[in-house]
């Protein structure tokens, strides 16, 4: 009386799913375990390669806030040169540097030619505005002892020349 009893319904259906005394159980676990092995060495390496951008994002943005923090400087750095440059006194001392002196009353034509205004002529520099001119090098080798004058000549002073100057990029 070794007989097993039939299972019907419900429980041969259970029965069927898990293997018996009979059967192999080692056959249905080895597809599972490397499944699972297979699924957690997949995972691992993508947090790998995740971790692995993040970290190259991060440099690349540190070293981006960084030249923008450069390029920031040199532009408030060149901003406040501009700043300098267009200030009254100093366009008005750059003028006077170049030999310019300030306009006098302006005249305007009109559309049918006519003269508005009283024009004058700008007033002319004194000597105390004139700019201190450079001596050419031809003159400083000369030197003092090398040109005594003589008692009954007259010396000549030298007067300032105006020289012109040309304005760079233009």
């Amino acid at each position: 009386m070794s007989r097993k009893p039939e299972l019907r319904g419900r429980a041969a259906r259970l029965a069927r799913l898990f293997p018996g005394p009979g059967s192999s159980g080692q056959a249905a676990r080895t597809p599972f375990v490397l499944l699972v092995v297979l699924l957690l060495g997949g995972g691992l390496i993508g947090l790998l390669v995740l971790n692995s951008a993040l970290s190259e994002g991060s440099f690349k943005l540190d070293d981006l806030q960084k030249d923008t923090k450069n390029l920031t400087d040199e532009e408030q750095a060149l901003q406040r040169d501009i700043d300098a440059y267009s200030a009254p006194d100093a366009l008005q001392r750059r003028a006077r540097e170049l030999g310019m002196v300030p306009g006098g009353d302006p005249a305007f034509l009109g559309p049918d030619g006519t003269v508005k205004g009283v024009p004058s002529a700008a007033a002319q520099q004194s000597a105390a505005q004139i700019p201190l001119v450079l001596r050419p090098p031809e003159t400083l080798a000369q030197s003092p002892a090398d040109t005594v004058p003589q008692a009954d000549t007259p010396t000549a002073v030298p007067t300032p020349a105006l020289t012109p100057t040309t304005i760079p990029g233009r």
